[in-house]
């Protein structure tokens, strides 16, 4: 709900509703402007009653909104969100981030040598999975910790911040401790208890669209994380599973708008998990930079024929580089830096 103020409204009488929201159990978000306030209530807003509100002679506006989700909604938190990772700035009108690195973390040598590759070819974070969801019990399910340790090393080695998944609530420590953004991986988009846990943790959160997940669906999983007190998500598109055999998912670029004006949240585009092959991540790259996305995230690996996991929609550094590069240009055509 959205209730708005005239102008010149005394102090008194903002004081007065605010009481009365806050003694119903009523979350209020104040935004003061020259000119107006407006207040933003979260919570069960059915005990509020619209026509005694609007006899309030200070009050301009009542407006229900119609959206579930609250702390995500752009109506109210009008502003983009900026959210920092380890000093790297993601959202708003900031530079376009680029993060890039395997599927897997394979062992030491290898994330530090793709660490440097993603930094030599303008990348700014460091992907890798410790921890794997893999379809089959049988594939390789990661180093575990001993790959953290990996990535933490790359780090120390190269200064890029490192974004890895978090599988489960027993591993939360572990992640606040070592990784600079916390992935939620597709298949744990609404695993609530994950989603609640990470709430309760100030750092940042990046949220992955789940296989056949609506919009709604996926900002209401935001809506966990930010609900419990961490406002610090970012969205990201990886694909949903359609009829479509020719790609391994559909990249839906249209989202990104959507978010933008459903959200104040920064959305990212991962056009790897999104086709399933090399020869169309580029294009889609090129594309989502074109649509508005904040960012991108893409598996690189020296030899993808010899990955330990989805070698077939790895760049090998060279083409990451040139990806990044026409990138750029895009980039610079839509008036934002890369």
């Amino acid at each position: 709900m959205i209730i708005t103020c005239k102008k010149g409204a005394p102090q008194s009488e903002i004081d007065k509703i605010l009481s009365e929201f806050k003694t119903k159990g009523l979350e209020v978000n104040l935004i003061t402007g020259t000119s107006y306030n407006v207040f933003g209530i979260v919570g069960d807003t059915t005990v509020i009653d619209d026509r005694r509100l609007m006899s309030n002679p200070w009050v301009e506006n009542v407006t229900r909104v119609a959206a579930p989700y609250k702390k995500v909604n752009r109506l109210f938190h009008p502003e983009d969100s900026i959210i920092d990772v380890d000093g790297i700035k993601v959202g708003g009108h900031e530079k376009i981030v680029v993060i890039g690195g395997p599927c897997s973390v394979e062992g030491l040598d290898q994330i530090c040598e793709l660490a440097q590759d993603v930094k030599d070819a303008g990348g700014c974070m460091l992907r890798g999975g410790a921890y794997k969801p893999r379809t089959s019990p049988y594939a390789f399910q990661g180093l575990g910790t001993e790959g953290i340790m990996d990535m933490v090393e790359a780090k120390r080695r190269t200064g890029l911040p490192i974004v890895s998944e978090i599988m489960s609530e027993n591993k939360i420590d572990e992640f606040v401790k070592y990784v600079d953004l916390i992935q939620v991986g597709a298949r744990n988009m609404q695993n609530f208890e994950l989603l609640k846990a990470l709430g309760k943790i100030n750092k940042p959160v990046l949220l992955k669209r789940g296989l056949s997940n609506t919009i709604e669906e996926w900002l209401m999983s935001a809506e966990y994380i930010m609900a419990g007190g961490n406002e610090n998500v970012i969205l990201c598109e990886r694909g949903i599973r359609t009829f479509e055999k020719y790609t391994r998912n559909t990249l839906d670029l249209s989202v990104v708008q959507i978010v933008k004006k459903k959200t104040h949240l920064p959305i990212i585009i991962d056009p790897s998990h999104a086709t399933g092959s090399w020869e169309l991540v580029e294009s889609m790259s090129l594309a989502a930079i074109a649509a508005g996305a904040d960012g991108l995230i893409v598996e690189v690996h020296r030899n993808p024929e010899c990955a330990w996991s989805d070698g077939a929609q790895c760049l090998k550094p060279d083409k990451f580089k040139a990806m990044i590069d026409k990138a750029r240009a895009i980039a610079h055509v839509i008036g934002r830096d890369l």
